[in-house]
């Protein structure tokens, strides 16, 4: 028996990077699910491939008559609602505070985290009725400390973080566990996306993505998308059932700081400066 038989869930941004590994392994371990983007083609696909347990929906997640639907869809489809994942984002513009537009911050959050709390509020009611339920969030290191990526996604996954613990200490009441996860240097299309590349060329960058991470944190590979779906699965699953408001770092150790290797080398450097200075 799978880890999720019987359970059914919802997932936003399944058609690519950590929303499509976490389809494949939520199907793999018994799930039924309905799956949403706004990539039509890659959607449609992934759920002709994992099977009748797969319904596919096109959703804009910053459109709360489309959250509202995924969720109606599954009751319809499926009779209940027991997970689900708040994992659409979007690449956001960097640069200087200075230079972003209030247009640009108004659309990031929109996707990055309006959407989580649309999903966040549709969910709860259905899940209150049953008393059980798992939601999760794509969070992301950014939220937790500074320089990991534009201001805009970390300002707003930082958000995600925090809305994660309130609506955590409001439903647990009714046995329903609110987490997220924090994905580090984890190779998706995303990146391709955050540097302007369209959805074709992202795709195909995701191999060099690999190469250029893993040198970044102790762990010495850049995380993949599995990884973040196995912790997906987990928090999903029954096993998790005494774990709420908790912000889950996926990063390969990227957030404890330096790498040993290299602190080491720059303690040795400023050694060797001190004894120039006998």
């Amino acid at each position: 028996m799978g880890r999720l038989s019987g359970k059914v869930a919802v997932i936003t941004g399944a058609a690519s990077g950590i929303g499509l590994a976490t389809a494949e392994l939520f199907v793999e371990e018994g799930a039924r699910l309905v799956i949403a983007d706004l990539q039509d083609g890659k959607g449609e696909k992934l759920a002709e491939r994992l099977g009748p347990a797969v319904d596919y929906r096109h959703a804009d997640v910053t459109r709360e008559d489309d959250i509202a639907a995924l969720i109606a869809h599954a009751i319809h489809r499926h009779g209940q609602l027991d997970v689900l994942f708040n994992n659409a984002g979007a690449a956001t513009p960097g640069g200087s505070i200075a230079d972003i537009s209030a247009a640009d911050f108004d659309t990031g959050l929109a996707v990055l985290l309006r959407s989580v709390f649309l999903g966040m509020k549709h969910a709860a009611p259905v899940m209150r009725a049953r008393k059980s339920g798992s939601i999760l969030s794509t969070a992301s290191i950014a939220g937790v400390g500074a320089g990991h990526a534009s201001h805009i996604y970390s300002t707003a996954k930082a958000a995600v973080i925090h809305l994660t613990r309130v609506v955590a200490n409001e439903l647990g009441e009714d046995n329903i566990r609110v987490n997220c996860l924090c994905p580090g240097g984890t190779a998706t299309p995303l990146f391709g996306r955050a540097v302007g590349l369209d959805i074709e060329a992202a795709d195909r960058s995701v191999e060099l993505m690999k190469t250029v991470l893993a040198p970044n944190q102790p762990i010495p590979r850049a995380g993949l998308p599995e990884d973040v779906a196995q912790a997906a699965l987990w928090l999903a699953s029954d096993e998790a059932s005494f774990v709420t408001g908790q912000a889950i770092a996926i990063d390969g150790g990227l957030t404890l700081g330096r790498r040993w290797s290299a602190a080491m080398a720059g303690w040795t450097q400023l050694g060797s400066a001190l004894d120039a200075l006998r």
